[in-house]
């Protein structure tokens, strides 16, 4: 019996679990948060907002505040020295650096072993679990899974807490019997100079049987590139005839679709998104006809949605079961990790309730709402994606922001755009681009309204590999780390535009 067929068995019992999800949410969350409010009563913060006499979500709330990093970041500094039972039960050892902020700050996000087991390690073992069950001929363990991780940061560490990329810290941990199943060595999967890394990773894994991929899109093209350079060979599936899967996530994957259909053409090839962030793993794309992700209701995480209407996130938050689909929301957490009511800074909107499914539609502070357009980060990429169908063009990265005024007195948005492949006539494609935005934010629509407030966009054409060059003058070059898409001010952007 093959490794996929043996695998396959063990995961039916999860397919049964996964049921509940169709119909059962709100038990499934009620029990997460009497489970989490259990394991942190005696903890400090849980003395001090009265989780053991919590009966209730409604006891909960009103005990307990909404919260960013800036305010649990001393709670975590004291974690990170040592100190026991602060927001968990015991000490916590790792410490996710996240680049999920357009501030230069690094944020450290615990990362306690109950956290490992129940929330990020459950989440990857649901895809491979939904992977199976949508792949009845899948043969992804008769061979390898390429993963590309992070590495971890020495320089942050302090005497008995370690501090790397969530994936770093995954593979740090993982059980030993993945990496039989796994390329490239541990070793060179934890180098810190992506460059190295990259073609390590691309000559240790070209001579194996590589059936599945696991990354962010933008770091796992790069590899993917230089695979293609040593091979010499035109498509992927030259390389790795028994490729079948990318399991992708961290940046939308809209703007790279093309380019991973052109260098891998087989009709085998599948492609599963996965929400997973350096706070926890949330969602998976359990139909892959349907782009929207199953939100994972029984992991040790607990939901709770602020509506993005409401003035500079000012509005209250709501439990699972009160959320309507078609509107934005900010993520807020309560997990196993010690973060409680914690804002994450991504929206999401629901497409379904039954079960709860949704799209990640933007970042908190990824948005242009410089003239009350509303600009979000998923009107973006429909934008881009459209512009890209109906001119050739292929985008690989971006960023843009506003113009507040020239000396014209006219406002824009300004985007800086580095194409794969750049449109035959860039003013036509910032022309489709500026009227799709229209079409899908009404807001956007108005401001742009006969050029009384807003001009037609500007696009400038990015040199090749600027995106690169500017994460790497910014120590943030490989593992999740990415140039946020859009910005309400022009400090990254002037950046960009100096180099």
């Amino acid at each position: 019996m093959s490794l996929t067929n043996i695998a396959r068995i063990f995961f039916q019992k999860r397919w049964k679990e996964l049921e509940r999800h169709q119909t059962e949410g709100e038990t499934l969350q009620r029990d997460v948060l009497r489970h989490l409010l259990e394991q942190a009563k005696d903890t400090e913060y849980g003395r001090n907002h009265l989780f053991g006499a919590a009966k209730s979500y409604e006891d909960f709330v009103r005990s307990t505040p909404v919260t960013t990093y800036e305010e649990v970041k001393n709670d975590i500094d004291r974690m990170r020295h040592g100190e026991t039972d602060v927001l968990w039960p015991g000490r916590v050892k790792w410490y996710a650096k996240s680049s999920g902020t357009t501030n230069d700050k690094s944020k450290f996000i615990p990362v306690s072993p109950d956290g490992l087991k129940h929330l990020h390690y459950k989440g990857g073992a649901d895809v491979v679990a939904l992977y199976l069950r949508n792949n009845p001929q899948s043969r992804m363990f008769d061979g390898r899974g390429l993963i590309l991780g992070g590495s971890h940061a020495p320089n942050y560490n302090l005497p008995g807490s370690l501090v790397g990329d969530l994936s770093a810290i995954l593979i740090e941990n993982i059980n030993p019997v993945v990496n039989l199943v796994r390329v490239p060595s541990k070793k060179t999967a934890l180098l810190s100079d992506f460059e190295v890394k990259r073609d390590r990773i691309a000559r240790e894994a070209m001579t194996k049987n590589v059936t599945n991929l696991s990354g962010v899109p933008s770091w796992m093209l790069s590899v993917l590139d230089r695979v293609m350079e040593l091979s010499g060979k035109e498509h992927l599936e030259e390389v790795w005839p028994n490729l079948e899967v990318f399991f992708h996530g961290g940046v939308a994957f809209t703007p790279y679709r093309e380019q991973y259909e052109k260098l891998i053409t087989s009709p085998k090839m599948h492609y599963m998104e996965t929400y997973n962030a350096s706070e926890g793993f949330f969602g998976i794309q359990d139909d892959p006809n349907d782009k929207s992700m199953l939100l994972m209701l029984d992991y040790d995480v607990f939901y709770e949605f602020i509506p993005m209407d409401s003035a500079n996130l000012g509005g209250l938050p709501v439990p699972l079961w009160a959320v309507e689909t078609g509107k934005n929301y900010a993520m807020v957490i309560s997990t196993s990790c010690g973060l409680w009511r914690y804002m994450i800074g991504d929206t999401i909107r629901f497409t379904s309730t039954n079960p709860y499914k949704f799209v990640i539609s933007g970042r908190t502070k990824s948005f242009i709402n410089a003239f009350g357009e509303e600009l979000i980060v998923d009107n973006a990429e429909q934008g881009l994606a459209y512009a890209c169908q109906k001119t050739g063009a292929v985008v690989s990265e971006y960023t843009a922001a506003p113009v507040f005024m020239d000396d014209n007195a006219k406002c824009r948005h300004q985007w800086v755009i580095e194409f794969t492949k750049a449109p035959a006539d860039l003013s036509e494609f910032a022309a489709i681009l500026d009227r799709k935005l229209q079409e899908v934010n009404s807001d956007y629509e108005a401001k742009r309204y006969k050029d009384i407030t807003l001009q037609p966009l500007e696009i400038i054409e990015a040199r090749p590999n600027l995106f690169n060059d500017w994460l790497k003058a910014h120590g943030k070059l490989g593992g999740q780390h990415k140039v946020p898409r859009l910005s309400n001010d022009r400090k990254i952007i002037e950046q960009l535009l100096k180099m």
